[in-house]
């Protein structure tokens, strides 16, 4: 922290001016005369409060997408179709168990699977060619689509959290006073503030690996010289095996938590594939931090969008990505 303050005062400033005006918007009582002025606080809070569950679950689907992408630099256009295979196989799961819980570790052994398959048949035969890569994907991603739309329909499918995550909870956050002068504290679903803890658990945890353990050191050493790595005998092929079926069956969790976040239904793996591609480029390629943060400004944007300027909600999105190219190409926190 203290490297990229020395590095970057003017952003620091920037970052701590925006941070103090949301914590004092969050915490601070508002008066009647300021919320007729502003618009309620609570309408604010709760759009707050959406952008960031909702870019903690863009965080978990470019999470995955950052491994393979921003890391392996293996171009899988076929991700949204991991999430939403995952999200449909996930409501199989909950509707026939009765347990939300099972279904993460089965949509992750088979998504995983079926991400080796991908690594191991595809995308080895095409080690560097991004073209075909990409071409390749985009095939693969729409005969999924097919075959999901053939097996599941075009309705819309919702997974129902459990009871002990169903209603709202109360948060140590001020949404406002009574006439009474009584404080009002902010109710929130409880199942989306468990998304962000899961997100944040991911999130440091991926970071940790990556970054403290030696099958991180492997994984960023084969990204740099794959080949003076394996002349060093390592089995660099096992290592990115594993990492691509890890971020796979990270994309299909995801789609078990966008159902129960919204809803799962056909173009919703379009729609988080562009997500997570704005994410990784807004954040930097193969930074998880970096994915972190691009996930978090996106939702929020998408959501105070949607609240205050619907007409142009999507706008912002695609105006901060090109803010972005602009100004810092290799993302917030990626390499030059």
């Amino acid at each position: 922290m203290t490297a990229f303050v020395s590095r970057h005062p003017v952003w620091s400033v920037i970052i701590g001016l925006v941070v103090a005006v949301l914590l004092w918007s969050i915490f601070a009582p508002w008066s009647e005369a300021m919320e007729e002025t502003f618009g309620r606080k609570r309408i604010f809070l709760n759009a707050v409060f959406g952008g960031v569950t909702l870019g903690a679950l863009y965080f978990l689907v470019a999470s995955g997408f950052t491994l393979i992408f921003g890391l392996m630099r293996n171009v899988n256009l076929a991700h949204g179709s991991l999430y939403l295979l995952g999200g449909y196989i996930g409501f199989e799961v909950s509707e026939r168990t009765g347990s939300w819980l099972l279904a993460f570790p089965v949509v992750f052994i088979v998504v995983a699977a079926l991400g080796l398959i991908l690594q191991n048949q595809v995308f080895r035969r095409m080690e560097g060619e991004e073209l075909r890569q990409t071409m390749v994907t985009i095939g693969l991603s729409v005969v999924i689509a097919d075959i999901l739309l053939w097996i599941w329909g075009g309705q819309s499918y919702t997974i129902f959290a459990p009871d002990w995550l169903s209603g709202p909870m109360t948060l140590p956050i001020v949404s406002g006073t009574r006439s009474s002068g009584e404080i009002v504290f902010l109710r929130y679903p409880a199942v989306r503030m468990a998304i962000l803890f899961a997100a944040i658990v991911v999130g440091f945890a991926m970071w940790f690996v990556l970054n403290r353990t030696k099958l991180g050191m492997l994984v960023r050493a084969g990204v740099d010289d794959r080949e003076m790595l394996a002349a060093s005998g390592v089995r660099i092929q096992y290592v990115f095996l594993a990492v691509f079926g890890f971020g796979a069956g990270l994309a299909g969790m995801a789609g078990i938590i966008g159902g129960t976040f919204q809803s799962l239904s056909p173009g919703e793996d379009t729609r988080f594939l562009l997500a997570s591609l704005v994410v990784v480029i807004v954040g930097g390629m193969g930074s998880i931090p970096g994915a972190a943060i691009g996930a978090l400004v996106i939702g929020l944007a998408e959501q105070l969008g949607l609240v205050y300027a619907p007409t142009y909600s999507v706008v912002f999105t695609f105006l901060i990505m090109a803010a972005v190219l602009a100004f810092r190409p290799q993302g917030l926190l990626g390499r030059s």
